[in-house]
């Protein structure tokens, strides 16, 4: 497989990912503390009360902070429904009863701080909704989905291709938040948000709490949400306000924002600092990329080898394609593991570049094994590639080799 030292800076970055926050930084929160064996969605492990709400069946749970989604299930629509979406959260997710700016079960007095800007600004979420808002599908999708094909186990969760989902937001653009805050310095180059959990009194923040920072040219496209598929953000999603910034990794889409500034150099925060850099086995620090944008991906859904035998004659292989930063236009699929390739055709709505698109490719299969396999290209001739780029967490993870599924057919 490939390794770092190879990689162009420029593609490092592109492809860069994530690292989650060590469970010792938090003591009082232990990532697997309540992890139960997942049964394959017979009922024998129950999903966290908080995400109750959600389809049993179509999940893998990791943890009760950590809930895959399996690989079927993605295909089925282009949108992903919030009961199928997965559930990723690097503190415990908030209650209601946590937050002091709750009333009568509404988020109406919570406030975000805006600095950085001419006009230092504290909204409260209702002042934020009469600036406007905006409609945006995104493909949101953890750093490390993707982990578990790496060959040396990486710390993390071993997510494969369910930490992932295509979702339409709904919120106030960046843009015109900054435009009623008087604008912002020409000499501004990042974009820094902080989410509102609670930290202990007895933890520092700088080293526990979620706070990222951006290039500052993800104002064109950033949003501050409050709806996730046309409902109201659930507290498992970052509810009431979420930072979204297409096209980059999950961790960038800050849940429970409750800061956003806007500075010459990045946050100096650990979980920006040292935590969510692409690096070579055992090593770690602010020198290696951020995790950032996302790389052109797509993988099969349907069939894969849990569907059991697969019967002869025509068969449907179907999945889903994203292009990163850019419009995904092509998807080419194999069915003996890249010896040959046939071009897929696009299905369903487009719902523009950040979105994914659900592919689809029809062909006539004779009893015996074969290895599906899919790769996709964007609008600025970026391919998937065969090999995985080695890192010490399992970050980026945009193989198709490693995305490949073996059916039997009889």
């Amino acid at each position: 497989m490939k390794n770092i030292k190879g990689t162009s800076r420029r593609n490092f970055i592109k492809n860069s990912a994530g690292l989650a926050l060590a469970a010792s930084v938090f003591p009082s929160f232990n990532l697997y503390a309540n992890h139960k064996k997942d049964d394959g969605g017979l009922g024998l492990a129950d999903l966290p009360d908080y995400v109750s709400w959600k389809d049993r069946p179509s999940f893998i749970i990791h943890s009760d902070n950590t809930i895959e989604t399996h690989r079927s299930v993605l295909g089925q629509t282009v949108i992903t429904p919030n009961k199928y979406i997965y559930v990723r959260n690097n503190l415990p997710s908030m209650k209601q009863d946590e937050i002091d700016y709750v009333r009568e079960g509404e988020f109406k007095d919570w406030i975000v701080r805006i600095s950085g800007v001419r006009s230092p600004t504290i909204f409260k979420l209702n002042d934020l909704k009469k600036l406007g808002s905006k409609k945006i599908v995104t493909v949101l999708q953890c750093s490390g989905n993707g982990r578990g094909f790496f060959g040396h186990a990486p710390r993390g969760t071993q997510w494969l291709t369910g930490a992932a989902a295509c979702v339409e937001w709904e919120g106030v653009p960046v843009k015109d938040v900054i435009n009623a805050c008087g604008g912002i310095s020409s000499k501004t180059k990042f974009m820094t948000s902080r989410g509102g959990e609670t930290i202990p009194a007895m933890l520092n923040p700088v080293t526990t709490a979620i706070e990222r920072s951006q290039p500052i040219s993800v104002i064109k496209h950033a949003i501050l949400a409050w709806k996730m598929n046309g409902e109201d953000l659930s507290l498992a999603h970052g509810a009431p306000l979420r930072l979204i910034v297409p096209g980059y990794f999950g961790i960038n889409n800050i849940k429970h924002l409750a800061r956003l500034d806007f500075a010459e150099k990045e946050s100096s925060f650990k979980i920006q600092r040292d935590s969510y850099r692409i690096s070579p086995h055992g090593k770690k620090g602010p020198q290696y990329p951020s995790c950032w944008e996302m790389p052109v991906k797509s993988w099969i859904t349907s069939p894969y080898s849990k569907e059991g035998v697969v019967p002869s004659g025509k068969v449907k292989i179907s999945g889903v394609a994203m292009g990163g930063m850019h419009d995904v236009t092509k998807v080419k699929v194999s069915i003996n593991g890249g010896g040959d390739w046939e071009t897929a055709k696009f299905v369903g709505e487009d719902y523009g570049r950040f979105a994914w698109r659900k592919f689809e490719l029809e062909t006539n299969l004779k009893p015996g094994k074969y290895i599906l396999s899919s790769k996709a290209s964007n609008s600025r001739w970026q391919t998937q590639p065969m090999e995985r780029m080695e890192n010490e967490r399992g970050y980026a993870n945009n193989s198709w080799l490693d995305h490949s599924v073996t059916i039997n057919v009889a």
